[in-house]
């Protein structure tokens, strides 16, 4: 390896995995190392992880690279999963596992709150809906229940500002993690004194708001690279996923199915929304993405293979492959995909999955599409949101583990009646992360290279039916939601 050669390593750390890549000057990626974790669920509406475990992976994936790469990087940048929340004590030691952001447990939390004006002002000051997603209703909810636990905690931290401790000994977050708790405000880029109250913390517990560009130097652990390796902090990895689509120009959305799902735009400020049904995060300071995440997109269908047709081990392509062989619509059959509740557009963890119109005709491939067109209906909802609040969207940008199904693709396609552009960016976050890393540190980066993109336009067959069926998937989940809300 010439021993001249600059290179820029982005972190990941996402719900399921850490990804660590090291990006050229020229935007090839030239190594990449991943490891996976798992999330306990001790009890109903509870997800957890060992933070550990995390910091494990981090540090593994930095040293990993940086030896594949046989010399140190030029900086490091982090992206990380965002609403993740633990209690510390003053000793930095966890008191708690880490709450991640499928955790349900405050929902009534978020009942009492949202429907108020203090709820509604929240949103638009912090530009997060009032969720249970949200460390604003995690820590008010621990509040009420463990309140020995509240009081002997010191410190209240996400999981990048907990790797970052361990990294250099200091607490801070960057604002666009931040502008993911529900208790930042966006527009002053300060903690909010009116979430804070809510809560019933203090800003002293929170790590300090630093920029996206900040850096961090003084390494005090060994990662088989120099101390003074400058880190920068990065951002959430959301926001880093439209920056790593280079998706910044306006109107240019990315939709995202992995385990869960989201649709984004960037913006150059907050977009007003009085149904409150999307978020505004902040990722640095010329940009905020603005959208909306799913609770549940391929988690439905490794459900639907585990439990339904107990294949757990099976090719999903394959079955994947035989459901969309079926008519649009499945014979009537429509399902609302809500397994872990929902987030965007209707922000309710009461939310539950369910399947309509069944008859005897439908085979397990009819509920398989059934899930799958009913995940794009709820993608769907949030592009109407997203251009009935901040104008036209003139281009869709596909990722996520379901674009190694080119059906799935065009099914989406379809129910929009939209082109989608599938690009090579397979790791959008942690280039994202690489990407600001060479900005921060002033160091000339040529951007990402030119790629082909495959586009898949829509087809008018079966437009009609997806045309009917999202209108009913909407009143369903209307006509439903207060028996849901009683279950």
């Amino acid at each position: 390896m010439n021993s001249g050669l600059k290179y820029m390593i982005g972190v990941d750390i996402g719900t399921s995995s850490t990804k660590v890549i090291a990006l050229l000057p020229d935007g090839r990626v030239q190594a990449l190392y991943q490891q996976a974790y798992t999330t306990q669920q001790p009890q109903p509406g509870h997800s957890e992880q060992h933070p550990d475990d995390i910091l494990r992976a981090v540090t593994q994936g930095i040293r990993q690279v940086a030896q594949q790469m046989k010399q140190p990087p030029s900086g490091i940048c982090f992206s990380s999963a965002m609403h993740s929340i633990m209690a510390l004590d003053a000793d930095g030691s966890p008191l708690i596992p880490l709450i991640i952001w499928a955790d349900n447990r405050s929902q009534p939390v978020a009942d009492v709150l949202a429907p108020t004006a203090q709820g509604k002002a929240l949103y638009h000051q912090t530009g997060v809906p009032v969720h249970p997603m949200t460390p604003l209703c995690k820590i008010t909810w621990l509040r009420q229940h463990a309140p020995d636990l509240f009081a002997h905690t010191k410190w209240w931290v996400g999981i990048k500002e907990y790797v970052l401790y361990h990294l250099f000994g200091v607490y801070v977050v960057d604002h666009s993690i931040a502008s993911a708790t529900g208790l930042f405000d966006i527009h002053a880029l300060q903690w909010s004194p009116e979430a804070l109250q809510v809560a019933g913390i203090t800003a002293a517990q929170l790590p300090q708001p630093v920029p996206a560009h900040y850096i961090l130097r003084g390494l005090k652990q060994e990662l088989g690279i120099p101390a003074d390796t400058p880190f920068v902090i990065g951002a959430s990895d959301g926001c880093l996923a439209q920056l790593g689509s280079g998706a910044l120009a306006p109107g240019h959305a990315t939709l995202t199915i992995a385990t869960s799902g989201a649709f984004r735009i960037a913006t150059a400020k907050p977009v007003r929304d009085e149904q409150q049904r999307i978020f505004n995060y902040v990722l640095d300071a010329n940009h905020y993405i603005t959208g909306g995440p799913l609770n549940n997109g391929g988690n439905v269908l490794q459900w639907f293979m585990r439990d339904f047709l107990q294949q757990p081990q099976a090719d999903l392509d394959t079955y994947i492959a035989q459901a969309l062989q079926l008519e649009p619509g499945v014979g009537g059959l429509i399902c609302l995909p809500y397994l872990l509740g929902e987030r965007a557009p209707v922000w309710d963890g009461h939310a539950r999955g369910a399947f309509i119109g069944v008859q005897p005709q439908h085979t397990a491939m009819h509920f398989m599409r059934a899930a799958m067109e009913g995940v794009a209906f709820g993608l769907l909802s949030i592009f109407n949101a997203l251009q009935e609040a901040a104008g036209p969207i003139q281009q869709i940008a596909v990722s996520g583990g379901f674009t190694a199904s080119p059906g799935w693709i065009q099914l989406i396609a379809d129910i929009f009646q939209q082109p989608m552009h599938l690009g090579q960016q397979n790791d959008a976050s942690a280039i994202g992360a690489g990407m600001m890393g060479y900005e921060a540190l002033d160091i000339p980066f040529k951007g990402l290279p030119e790629t082909e993109t495959q586009v898949f336009m829509p087809w008018t067959e079966g437009a009609a039916v997806y045309k009917k069926h999202y209108q009913l998937y909407g009143l369903v989940y209307e006509r439903l939601k207060d028996i849901m809300h009683q279950l």
